[in-house]
């Protein structure tokens, strides 16, 4: 039996078992903090998988782990069942261990009284998890989990892109 189930906002929609189950392997990465940020990520659908990246110029690591994530989830055309990998706890502890819930119930601050750092990021997030079903998986970095290892190159890859020097022109008679 089919049937739909509306979040408080009305952005989600759930035919459970029509939902396609996607997995989303993610990583940031910041040459200096701040400094030039890279973020990579892979997705798999079945037999298919897509390879992403971008950068950013004056940026954080945190700010490019975020990205990673959200550019990951944005490529979804559908909403999706998403297990979502990444080696990095600030993107992923807010989730499973319900601080996102907290921070919007106190205006985007931490139970320190703080602002949140990267609202506009968890923002965006928040709204993607409503639209798709995301379990948010940690994965140790840098270590033998091949897709994050791939997601990091990505990363880093996209960092160089911005950073190659500018071609100087010398003049013919030097």
């Amino acid at each position: 039996m089919d049937f739909e189930v509306y979040n408080a906002q009305n952005l989600c929609y759930d035919f459970s078992m029509d939902k396609k189950f996607v997995e989303i392997y993610t990583d940031g990465a910041c040459s200096g903090n701040p400094g030039t940020g890279g973020w990579g990520a892979v997705l798999i659908y079945g037999e298919h998988k897509r390879e992403m990246f971008g950068a950013e110029e004056n940026t954080t690591n945190n700010r490019m782990e975020l990205t990673a994530i959200i550019k990951g989830l944005e490529a979804l055309k559908f909403p999706c069942r998403v297990n979502l990998y990444s080696d990095s706890s600030y993107s992923v502890d807010p989730f499973n261990k319900n601080w996102i819930e907290g921070w919007m119930l106190r205006g985007w601050r931490t139970a320190g009284k703080d602002d949140v750092k990267n609202v506009d990021l968890w923002q965006r997030l928040v709204e993607l998890t409503r639209v798709h079903e995301v379990t948010f998986i940690k994965v140790k970095g840098h270590a033998d989990n091949e897709l994050n290892n791939r997601c990091d190159k990505l990363a880093r890859d996209a960092i160089k892109t911005l950073q190659k020097p500018a071609e100087v022109k010398l003049p013919e008679n030097i």
